[in-house]
């Protein structure tokens, strides 16, 4: 008898060692010693440290093991370094054993569903997606490591095989604290049998975990998505491309094609239907707010309620027209508030109540629901990306920077990680070295929408180094870059720019002559969209336009007023300042000024864009820079 060793996961099992005179080997292995003087030594430890040292030392013992494997955690954390209730779970990416790596998609989408429909049982707790993705090479790393960084007890890992028209999928469920196994089962269906696997799956672990599950919650989840196994897939595909940290416009559409050709196979695929609807609200809301999005939207999230009037995703999807299309923020969350009762462990839920109480200008109401999620399943990077922004927009740029790094360690690929570190190292130290240097290190060819070439061609004009800045732009072939919020900005404003910074007038005039079809063109599509009043607005200051700049700069505030919308009513008003700034109303401008330096949501990585360092270093200002007001705003700390 040799004892106990741990083997995959630190999982401990008790070894024997048969061997006679002529076979076998009679010397312990290796890996039994180290084992057993590991534990040893462990064993040593814990009897001579006295218990308030004892707590240092695991603390910092547990902080060297999360490092081992890229996560950081703010130092406010404590959900994610305690035990957690038995009740908790964190469903680990499932391994693609497929023979055509392409269906790694396939497992991903069978892992969230099972996650999805683990989420619907009120007396579970179940870390989200976008949390455990990180933690797809399970099967190198250790379970209680795990299960510490979630906060969970409890973590399931899989895997999925598909050939053909056959799904293998395998499932254990772990103990992550002791590494113990305490479920496991196999399940080889033809396709069309294994659509209401995840159902399947999600009550026998809720049974294994000895959840309860009301009838209402049975039926829920146990619910087949659709009877068409070609429909499932298109809608699996589509879930893996709208569900990413870094989701940008044109993954977006993919998602939306996808989506529709789903619901062309089963038209009663409710909860297509809702996950197309959040899609298009989305676009809407980040890109492009026409009326065309806009219907479809509230169209598809209303079919989704007919179809199937229990869906969470529908009543989420709902929700997303009302708060962003409507501005309705009690009735938004009213239907927040459903789907909340139906699915409780749906942090996207969560996080978009606190973002309604930021546009109420509720920020440090906001900054603490936030918080509170990031505790409950702390390694999501998409509430990570709301604490930077929120963080930011409140000027807490040391409290805004370590998130940035957590965000970094969650998703080391993130574009947006890199360049908002950047950013937010200028606005509070007012140097522009580390985003040169983090975009240093993006690939040439890595320029999703434009925005990398934007950001490129914004940090030189910060540094006034102009022929920088016309590399950046020359170096693309984009005819348009993602800059601003709501739609693309045409190559030849950022061309114009460069021209007008250096004093070419005429020549800027040129370009921005040729940018102002774009512009006015967007205000046309969106005519009640106040950023695209704004960016008309923008682009006539430049261009001298001063009663047409006013004009538009107000029409925008008039639209967005800040007593509606804390966070773009700020916004708008940046603008206008920026407008007055370029036109020569002075005295318009300070008093505007004066007051976005101190309210919060003025930031952005833009050149409207209002801090200490902002005005200091942006040539645009260059018209009030002399006056003895201006020198008054800038000589103050970096706000």
């Amino acid at each position: 008898d040799l004892g106990e060793c741990a083997v995959k996961h630190g999982v401990p099992v008790f070894i024997v060692n048969l061997y006679a005179d002529e076979i076998g080997n009679a010397e312990l292995p290796e890996k039994v010693k180290q084992w057993q003087s590991e534990q040893a030594a462990q064993a040593a430890d814990e009897s001579s440290i006295p218990p308030r040292k004892y707590v240092f030392a695991a603390a910092a013992g547990l902080l060297i093991a999360v490092a081992s494997f890229g996560v950081w955690l703010y130092f406010k954390q404590p959900a994610a370094i305690s035990l957690s209730p038995e009740k908790t779970i964190a469903v680990l990416p499932f391994q693609n054993f497929s023979p055509d790596k392409d269906n790694a998609f396939f497992a991903d989408g069978v892992q969230d569903d099972i996650l999805t429909s683990l989420a619907k049982i009120k007396d579970l707790r179940v870390t989200s997606r976008s949390s455990v993705m990180k933690f797809r090479d399970a099967a190198e790393q250790n379970l209680r490591q795990i299960g510490k960084a979630l906060g969970v007890a409890n973590v399931l890992e899989g895997s999925v095989r598909r050939e053909g028209d056959r799904v293998v999928v395998n499932v254990q469920l772990v103990d992550a604290q002791s590494a113990r196994q305490i479920w496991a089962n196999r399940y080889d269906r033809t396709l069309a049998d294994s659509l209401g696997l995840q159902g399947e799956l999600a009550s026998e672990i809720a049974d294994a975990l000895r959840a309860t599950l009301s009838t209402d919650e049975q039926a829920r989840v146990t619910a087949k998505p659709t009877q068409n196994p070609d429909a499932y897939v298109f809608y699996l595909r589509a879930n893996q491309i709208s569900r990413n940290p870094d989701t940008l416009l044109e993954d977006y559409k993919t998602a939306e094609q996808l989506y529709m050709q789903a619901i062309a196979l089963d038209p009663d695929f409710a909860l297509a239907h809702a996950r197309l609807a959040s899609v298009c609200a989305e676009i809407f809301h980040y890109y492009e707010p026409t009326e065309d999005w806009k219907t479809k939207a509230r169209t598809e999230a209303q079919i989704a309620l007919r179809l199937q009037p229990s869906l969470a995703e529908a009543h989420f999807a709902l929700g997303q027209c009302i708060y962003w299309m409507d501005q309705d923020y009690d009735r938004a969350l009213e239907q927040f508030d459903i789907a909340a009762r139906l699915s409780p462990s749906d942090g996207d839920i969560a996080r978009l109540i606190a973002a309604i109480k930021r546009r109420q200008g509720k920020w440090k109401e906001s900054l603490e629901e936030y918080e509170r999620v990031a505790k409950l399943d702390p390694q999501n990077p998409n509430t990570v990306r709301e604490l930077i922004f929120t963080n930011t927009a409140m000027r807490r740029w040391p409290e805004a920077a370590r998130w940035v790094e957590q965000l970094r360690a969650m998703a080391p690929a993130s574009i947006i990680s890199k360049i908002q570190r950047g950013y937010v190292e200028f606005w509070w130290k007012g140097d522009t070295g580390l985003l040169k240097s983090l975009l240093n290190q993006m690939a040439p060819g890595v320029d999703p929408d434009g925005g990398v070439t934007s950001v490129r061609w914004d940090a030189a004009m910060l540094d006034r180094d102009y022929a920088a800045a016309r590399r950046a732009i020359d170096a693309s072939t984009a005819k348009e870059l993602s800059y601003t919020g709501e739609a693309s900005t045409p190559r030849a404003f950022f061309e114009g720019c460069i021209a007008l910074a250096q004093g070419d007038i005429v020549g800027a005039q040129n370009y921005f002559q040729g940018a102002q079809p774009v512009f006015e063109d967007a205000v046309k599509e969106a005519p009640s969209s106040a950023i695209r009043h704004a960016n008309l607005g923008w682009l006539y200051a430049f261009m001298g336009r001063k009663e047409d700049a006013i004009r538009e700069g107000r029409r925008a505030v008039e639209l967005k007023p800040e007593s509606k919308d804390a966070v773009d009513g700020v916004i708008v008003n940046c603008y206008l300042a920026l407008i007055y700034a370029r036109v020569g109303e002075k005295d318009l401008a300070f008093p505007l000024l004066e007051r976005l330096l101190k309210t919060p949501g003025a930031v952005d990585s833009v050149d409207y864009s209002i801090t200490t360092n902002d005005l200091k270093h942006r040539w645009e200002w260059d018209p009030i820079r002399s006056d003895p007001r201006f020198q008054k705003l800038v000589g103050q700390p970096a706000k």
